[in-house]
């Protein structure tokens, strides 16, 4: 096998969450375009099953909706138990979903607020890669990838609960590369300022991407493209990897 034929995903079952929009949907056109059959998981069905329809029609290939709120521990396990009822086998999994909610100001930080924050982030992410891990480590294997920020890098205190979550994740990332060796790989991405609705309430100055090294924001297809690598079997000797497509922002950290 050639290395352009290693960036292949033929006959596997992707799941990805968060993927109605945004980077999440941009990673499961991808991996359908490149063979796999998609779970679309979202808290919002009726997004899910708009997304799946669009991206079956246009790759050909099957994508399933599903609804799972990740921040809920039994909806983690309903999803899971859905997919391989579904498709009888899970071979990649992408904790791409994700918040960040606003607040005025450090104090008026709820505990509410903060295990919202937690739960979606880490706990979900937790639950689905040690329940995938460990059927695809019973199962000839498989790839989780798990979709984080710079700003677990470079903490701000505007979005502190947020990035102390992928903070977290990132840990995740090696203690289950670490567990679930050789038979599953785990990476990790850093995104850096990325073009999605969020960006609209962005002020021109961000949205044009000034003080990117490299002079824009990233695009969803960016993120995309490196969760298809981690994925298919051009990774197959990268585990444990966190890897930042940021456009240089952290190059200095």
């Amino acid at each position: 096998m050639s290395v352009l034929e290693k960036f292949t995903l033929t006959g596997r079952v992707a799941v990805v969450t968060g993927a109605s929009r945004g980077i999440g949907r941009a990673i499961a056109e991808c991996y359908a375009a490149a063979g796999a059959d998609v779970v679309i998981a979202s808290r919002k069905i009726e997004a899910c099953q708009q997304a799946a329809k669009e991206i079956s029609a246009s790759t050909g290939r099957r994508a399933v909706p599903m609804d799972c709120h990740v921040g809920h521990w039994d909806d983690c396990d309903r999803l899971i138990d859905n997919v391989l009822d579904t498709f009888g086998r899970l071979d990649i999994l992408v904790n791409n979903a994700g918040m960040s909610p606003l607040y005025p100001n450090l104090m008026e930080v709820s505990e509410e607020l903060y295990d919202k924050t937690l739960n979606v982030n880490l706990k979900g992410p937790f639950r689905l890669g040690v329940r995938a891990a460990t059927h695809m480590a019973a199962n000839n294997g498989g790839a989780i990838i798990n979709v984080g920020t710079i700003g677990s890098l470079l903490a701000s205190p505007t979005e502190l609960p947020y990035a102390c979550a992928k903070a977290g994740l990132n840990a995740l990332t090696v203690g289950l590369a670490d567990a679930f060796a050789p038979d599953v790989r785990v990476n990790g991405i850093l995104p850096g300022p990325v073009r999605t609705d969020v960006t609209r309430a962005w002020t021109t100055e961000q949205r044009e991407g000034r003080g990117v090294p490299l002079g824009r924001l990233g695009e969803p297809d960016d993120i995309a493209a490196t969760a298809l690598y981690l994925a298919s079997p051009a990774a197959s000797f990268t585990t444990g990897a966190i890897v930042r497509v940021d456009g240089g922002v952290t190059r200095k950290v």
